[in-house]
């Protein structure tokens, strides 16, 4: 069974920057899409980035793009959301999901079926 574990949320100041990741197990790590999702209080959740398992294209929310880099490291079944600039919108609670499906990109939460516990991520202004 596949689980996942976040890591790296905090509480830090607008503008800072922030490294989250998510660390796999249970299953052949290259051959799953991984994805960021987050979900703020009182709002769904929304699509971050994907990185593919096989060649890890990647695909963001376009509003996302420039200031997040979600990466992987398959030797150590991890994937990477890296956050740069981060304004107090962007404060949640981020979920790393898993995916086997072959069709790219996969931007809905229900594309994915395994997920994390979530790590919080808080922007004082």
């Amino acid at each position: 069974q596949v689980q996942l574990e976040e890591s790296g949320g905090s509480l830090l100041q607008t503008g800072g920057s922030l490294r989250l990741s998510c660390v796999f197990s249970g299953r052949t790590f290259s051959r799953f899409s991984m994805g960021w999702f987050r979900q703020a209080p009182g709002k769904d959740r929304e699509f971050v980035a994907g990185i593919r398992g096989s060649s890890s294209e990647t695909y963001y929310e376009p509003s996302m793009k420039g200031r997040f880099a979600i990466s992987r490291d398959n030797a150590e079944n991890t994937v990477f959301l890296q956050m740069n600039d981060l304004q107090p919108e962007d404060a949640a609670v981020y979920y790393c999901a898993a995916s086997d499906y072959v069709i790219w990109p996969l931007l809905r939460g229900s594309s994915y079926k395994y997920w994390g516990q979530g790590t919080r991520v808080t922007v004082s202004s």
